[in-house]
């Protein structure tokens, strides 16, 4: 392996490892949630907990667009390494907080410096990996956001156990600051390897342009539908084991990480799968679209655990259901990246980042109230089937033009720059 390739394989196991901590950073607090001394402590109510869950994705979300813009103006590597050191800092300060209102300052403040890392993270792998590896590449990447979520879990249990709660968010967040070493050593801001001209800086295209096209808006409804599912399980889902399905906290966090760990295996081969698929020959477009409705279509399974008597086949299908739901993940980024000019991926990204943490601030909260107010778990998970079924739909119905006259456009630009083919309409 040459030292260039050595490099670019480096710097994306360190991106997978950030989001790896990002995500460790932002289930800890719904696992702290469930302790009932915590409760006590605070007097948390359902719709209090519900809130607290959801102020991280209120910041997080409002600022993917203008993290994305960053991402393009400014490059990957100190925007990033800033943000990761606000976040980590953020992290270890929680140990000190003593109020709702702190806690919920605190998660806001999470979720503004955590804003950076998918914009910066995506454009990153765009840049360096051609149509028939950044499936791999960004299957291998998203791994680390359910490989985050599989440990953090029983992660937060064991330490929590250990040193308490307040001595589980100093360990995470003080011990995640050596991350920036590597980084800072191996990571640099360079023009793209897959193409020999500078197309992110020759052809703007501006937010409002890539939203004329109905394919980005299938986009961003299918990217809020996905996430909906994964922040209700990583929001409610803890509490759902526990107070409805009567596991103990241990167990729930084993199963957490099956549920994650399955995605995250998945994830990576239907990345792969999809790769080798393109480079044979098949439409990028079509081939990653396919991966991305059949995703949801077993995700949607779900509605029959949430159905079940037993606990043994509600469970079952918790675990299916969340691990088939990365045949979705790597191809839904990589098929945007595959629509969209290369000019405007960072704020493409950034688009689909808020589209899909609205659903982080909606879910825990919509969740919360239906549970208060049915009191049960059943409609929330009703309402998790029903944006399942919306994200497939939106594929189908709305993914079907790429944003090809963009693409041809900057091609003309910048001949021979473009590392994809424009592509059009798609089945």
């Amino acid at each position: 392996m040459t030292s260039t390739k050595w490099r670019t394989w480096s710097i994306l196991a360190l991106l997978t490892l950030g989001v790896v901590i990002s995500y460790v950073d932002r289930t800890n607090f719904s696992v702290v949630l469930v302790m009932k001394e915590f409760q006590r402590e605070f007097h948390l109510s359902d719709q209090q907990r519900g809130l607290l869950n959801s102020a991280f994705f209120w910041s997080y979300t409002a600022l993917q667009i203008p993290a994305g813009w960053i991402v393009d103006r400014y490059g990957v590597r100190i925007p990033y390494a800033l943000g990761f050191l606000l976040w980590s800092g953020v992290s270890a300060s929680t140990a000190f907080l003593g109020s709702p209102a702190q806690f919920f300052m605190a998660r806001v403040m999470l979720g503004i410096s955590e804003s950076i890392a998918g914009p910066a993270s995506i454009k990153w792998i765009y840049q360096h990996f051609r149509e028939e590896r950044r499936g791999l590449a960004t299957g291998l990447y998203f791994s680390g956001t359910k490989i985050g979520l599989a440990v953090g879990a029983p992660l937060t249990v064991w330490l929590s156990l250990g040193w308490g709660w307040r001595g589980m968010f100093l360990i995470l967040g003080g011990g995640s600051l050596l991350w920036l070493i590597p980084w800072l050593l191996l990571a640099k801001d360079t023009a793209s390897r897959t193409s020999s001209a500078k197309p992110a800086s020759s052809a703007p295209v501006s937010l409002r342009t890539l939203l004329r096209a109905p394919a980005m808006w299938g986009i961003l409804l299918g990217s809020f539908a996905y996430q909906y599912f994964v922040y209700f399980c990583m929001t409610w889902m803890p509490a759902y084991y526990v107070e409805r399905r009567h596991l103990s906290l241990s167990t729930m966090g084993l199963f957490q990480m099956f549920s994650f760990a399955g995605m995250a295996v998945i994830a990576v081969l239907a990345g792969w799968m999809a790769d080798s698929l393109i480079s044979r020959g098949w439409d990028a477009v079509r081939t990653r679209k396919t991966f991305v409705v059949l995703g949801f279509l077993v995700a949607s399974t779900e509605v029959i655990g949430s159905q079940a008597r037993s606990d043994h086949v509600a469970i079952f299908f918790s675990i299916l259901s969340l691990a088939g739901l990365g045949l979705t993940t790597a191809n839904y980024w990589v098929l945007t990246q595959a629509l969209v000019p290369a000019a405007g991926i960072g704020r493409a990204i950034g688009a689909q980042n808020l589209a899909a943490n609205a659903a982080g601030a909606v879910a825990p909260l919509l969740s919360g109230w239906l549970k208060a107010t049915t009191g049960g778990y059943a409609a929330p998970l009703n309402v998790v089937w029903l944006f399942l079924i919306l994200g497939a739909v939106s594929y189908v119905a709305l993914v079907r033009y790429s944003l090809s006259p963009l693409r041809a456009a900057e091609e003309t630009q910048n001949a021979g720059s473009i590392p994809n083919p424009p592509f059009q309409k798609t089945p």
